[in-house]
């Protein structure tokens, strides 16, 4: 029995240190169990204890950024886009007088030029982000390369002195001479404007305390025959008896069956040389064929042939010259000195760069 219990005692004492060393190990699992959930919330915290600043630039670095080439297609989109702006600021600067053009090429001119920096300015710091400066690097790292490459120049070394072709020479001498012939159109222009205007204003200042104005008619060869049928339709109230086309034929038979009357005032106004071979008479013809057919333009002969076939008092005001009369013994005057039937027309000497112009004139 001793040596039972004896040996029991024994395998306690053996079974102790074991139970212990379970315990101590049940421990260490039991704090792995929960370190494996306390350490996300730890990281979550320190997450949350950070600026925002560092959050936020994370985010962005997230961002997909431009490549070189998607930033240089743009930027030449964007020169492009500027170059096309100055041309159409440009057009627009090219009108009215000539004091107003210079102005406004001025004001274009710096407009543009600040337009101008500014996008370079904004390329260059896009292009810096990337790392390319202005620095004396390899060709890669040049900015000034760059930019050539964004206005689609080559930025292979050129020769300083190039011998310039006869066929370059040639090209830019027209170049010059178009440009110097645009300057005298432009000049011409702005002088025609200013004669036109100062016509204008004295034939208005002459029609208005009659209570008169000036129809506008189409500038094509006609408008000397437009006008009249425009003041037959005015008499008639309502439609012309006569188209402009049947009154152009009307002077050209009245000129033909009155030769003798109309004659000598052709040989003033159409000067023949010696080295003609047609008549007189012929060449009188062939001007009233050309009356009857073309578009060729009216004057005084016309105006005389008109107010006998019609028989009507023809008054036409000028801005530029004296009123003329025609055909006074078809007039019958009334309180204001105008006849109630006569035709009104005006004549501008200055309307068209292209020559002389009738209107007709009509009540206010």
């Amino acid at each position: 029995m001793y040596c039972i219990q004896e040996l029991r005692e024994g395998k306690e004492e053996e079974r102790l240190p074991k139970r212990r060393k379970r315990r101590e190990l049940d421990k260490i699992g039991f704090f792995l169990l929960n370190f494996r959930w306390v350490f996300p919330m730890e990281e979550t915290q320190e997450i949350e204890d950070r600026a925002p600043e560092e959050v936020i630039s994370d985010e962005t670095s997230d961002k997909k950024h431009e490549t070189l080439d998607e930033i240089l297609s743009r930027h030449r989109k964007e020169t492009s886009q500027l170059q096309k702006k100055e041309v159409e600021m440009k057009k627009a600067a090219a009108r009215g007088s000539k004091a107003e053009q210079k102005a406004k090429k001025k004001q274009v001119e710096d407009e543009i030029s600040q337009l101008s920096s500014k996008l370079k300015e904004k390329h260059a710091k896009e292009l810096a982000a990337l790392g390319y400066s202005n620095g004396n690097g390899n060709e890669n790292n040049n900015l000034d390369n760059l930019v050539k490459a964004i206005a689609g120049v080559s930025v292979t070394s050129q020769p300083e002195h190039t011998k310039v072709s006869k066929a370059k020479q040639r090209r830019d001498k027209r170049a010059q001479q178009e440009a110097e012939r645009e300057q005298r159109i432009q000049a011409e222009q702005s002088d025609i404007i200013s004669d036109r205007m100062i016509e204008n204003e004295k034939l208005e200042r002459k029609l208005k305390p009659l209570g008169l104005t000036v129809w506008e008619i189409k500038p094509d060869g006609h408008c000397l025959y437009r006008a009249v049928e425009d003041q037959l339709a005015l008499l008639a109230g309502g439609r012309s008896p006569y188209t402009y086309q049947e009154l152009r034929e009307m002077v050209a038979a009245y000129m033909r069956k009155n030769t003798s009357d109309f004659l000598p005032f052709f040989l003033s106004e159409n000067l023949i040389g010696n080295d003609s071979d047609e008549s007189l008479a012929q060449k009188f013809e062939n001007y009233c064929k050309e009356v009857e057919s073309t578009a060729i333009w009216g004057g005084q002969l016309e105006l005389g042939a008109l107010t006998h076939c019609l028989k009507k008092h023809i008054m036409i005001f000028s801005g530029s010259f004296p009123d003329v009369e025609m055909g006074k013994e078809y007039k019958s005057e009334n309180a204001s000195g105008l006849s109630n039937s006569s035709i009104m027309l005006s004549y501008h000497k200055h309307a068209f760069g292209l020559g002389e112009h009738y209107n007709s004139v009509v009540p206010t």
